[in-house]
């Protein structure tokens, strides 16, 4: 059979091709970064670093180029597609990212930080700068985070249910503002059908799951799978008996914890501690 030839040149690259897309159609029509900034609004800074693939924009930035371009959406369908690209991720999330978009169900727990999927750019920055990324792999892997979390945001979102040991609740950002978003954004969150959180209290001593983070997912078919990780690396676990030892591992730790309406409560007590923090 004859090798498959490319119809054209360009990237196959979501992220990249939605840069090469801008670049073309900023030459084409024959302005320059700092003249393309002025009609539509934004730094010209932007435009250079989403040209460089340096980072996506956002859909409104994205909207108005395929406005001011006359491509018909294209752009943004460019955009979802780079957003959604699992090779944002780093290698070894790849894998477990692929089966955690198909999941019906995910229940976690968190030791010390809090779950991407409920983080925002401000927590998840410092998480991942903490981590010894900087950059430009910072900012993608910070967007590539803020995709992700859209998961749970969507009409036939998956449920998930999480565990936040308190010690992750009360490890705040150095920023006062920052972290009070990540709060509301946790109280925003569990107001949504499909999320519950529940947090470990400190006082609730030793337990089975202590020293790293854990994930579960039900998978269409029926079976679950775990992923388990610390500091240093994390595991994908497929094999029906540890995966039914870690259940009951998670089953034991949320009889420890406090339940939904309570754990509101707690963490609606932490950001008032942070707002009058702020005011004094």
């Amino acid at each position: 059979m004859p090798q498959r030839r490319l119809v054209t040149s360009r990237s196959q690259e979501p992220r990249q091709r939605f840069a090469e897309e801008l670049r073309k159609l900023r030459a084409q029509r024959g302005v320059n970064l700092r003249q393309l900034g002025e009609r539509l609004g934004w730094d010209y800074s932007l435009f250079g670093k989403m040209e460089k693939g340096e980072t996506l924009g956002g859909p409104e930035v994205v909207q108005a180029l395929d406005h001011y371009f006359g491509t018909q959406g294209m752009l943004l369908v460019l955009w979802e597609l780079a957003m959604r690209d699992r090779t944002q991720f780093r290698e070894r999330y790849r894998q477990y990212m692929a089966l955690e978009s198909d999941a019906t169900s995910l229940w976690h727990f968190a030791v010390s930080v809090l779950p991407g999927l409920l983080q925002t750019p401000g927590y998840a920055r410092d998480v991942l700068a903490a981590g010894g990324l900087k950059g430009v792999e910072l900012e993608q892997q910070v967007e590539a985070r803020m995709g992700r979390r859209e998961l749970l945001w969507t009409d036939d979102a998956p449920t998930f249910r999480t565990i936040l040991s308190e010690a992750a609740l009360r490890t705040p950002l150095r920023v006062a503002a920052e972290w009070r978003a990540q709060l509301e954004y946790l109280l925003e969150a569990v107001e949504r059908d499909n999320i519950t959180v529940h947090v470990l209290p400190q006082g609730a001593g030793l337990h089975a799951l202590m020293g790293f983070d854990v994930w579960y997912l039900l998978l269409p078919e029926g079976r679950t799978v775990a992923y388990t990780e610390n500091g240093y690396r994390g595991e994908l676990i497929e094999d029906s008996a540890p995966v039914v030892r870690l259940q009951k591992a998670y089953d034991s730790v949320r009889d420890l914890a406090l339940s939904p309406a309570e754990s509101r409560k707690c963490i609606l007590r932490l950001l008032e501690e942070v707002s009058c923090e702020s005011s004094t």
